[in-house]
């Protein structure tokens, strides 16, 4: 879970993020659910811009770090600096590091060290976490 002993910028009671979002972002963004694999159409989303947090709208991804990793998830091999923040998830019976939004703490997704050059890393992310603004 995000960590709640963090204070984020954006604070809402549960009843203002639940009338904001639709029921599978708050899923995704507030209970760390995720999105059925391929299911977002921002996985297939080529052109230039930024991805926002889909509940308060901070930039997080720059288009150019995105990269196709064969998982069915949007995947980033870097955030745009200080936008999203980590914290240790131990459920299903595992540890991985989980990503949120830096300003409201919404779940993104996690972070893997299996992505490519130049950061190693994979950050796979619920594209319904997010909303895209082109150039």
């Amino acid at each position: 879970m995000t960590p709640s002993s963090e204070t984020f910028e954006v604070v809402k009671s549960d009843e203002e993020w639940r009338r904001q979002l639709t029921p599978e972002q708050y899923h995704v963004l507030r209970e760390h659910g995720t999105e059925r694999a391929g299911s977002c159409a921002l996985l297939r989303e080529k052109r230039a811009g930024t991805f926002m947090c889909a509940g308060c709208g901070h930039p997080l991804f720059k288009s150019g770090p995105k990269f196709e990793s064969g998982t069915g998830w949007p995947s980033f091999f870097a955030p745009i600096e200080g936008s999203v923040a980590s914290s240790t998830d131990r459920s299903h019976f595992m540890t991985r590091t989980e990503a949120h939004c830096r300003r409201c703490g919404g779940h993104l997704g996690h972070v893997f060290e299996d992505g490519p050059p130049p950061t190693g890393l994979r950050y796979c992310i619920n594209g319904v976490a997010l909303t895209f603004e082109p150039e």
